[in-house]
């Protein structure tokens, strides 16, 4: 199986956020230890994510860092409108800008999973 996993919750946004978060990571965690190829991406506002998700004290932080080597990244576009882009970099997370969008530095292309048959889910 290859599953897209694609997160836009605003960890601003309380717990109803958080839960969302959490059953992606927990989806994730799931799908990598089936062996199967799972991405983790962060869009929108849930590009501010990666920057909560490395602080030690944050209860998601051992099931993000069991999976992190499934996160492809952090929309660009999406960190800089968001104010997310030094948070994502200080974390290590790439800055995806695969597919030009106008009036941005470029945004994650996540067409390709469906192009490409991924099952695409959005949390």
């Amino acid at each position: 199986m290859k599953t897209a996993i694609i997160i836009l919750s605003d960890p601003k946004a309380g717990e109803e956020a958080l839960g969302r978060m959490f059953n992606a990571l927990a989806l994730a965690d799931e799908c990598l230890k089936s062996g199967d190829e799972v991405e983790v991406i962060f869009n929108g506002a849930g590009t501010r994510w990666p920057e909560e998700l490395a602080k030690v004290t944050h209860p998601a932080n051992g099931v993000y860092n069991a999976v992190r080597e499934t996160v492809k990244g952090a929309s660009c576009g999406c960190a800089a409108v968001f104010g997310a882009s030094k948070g994502v970099e200080a974390c290590g997370v790439p800055l995806l800008k695969d597919k030009a969008l106008a009036g941005t530095p470029g945004i994650s292309n996540l067409r390709r999973y469906l192009a490409e048959g991924w099952s695409t889910l959005i949390f």
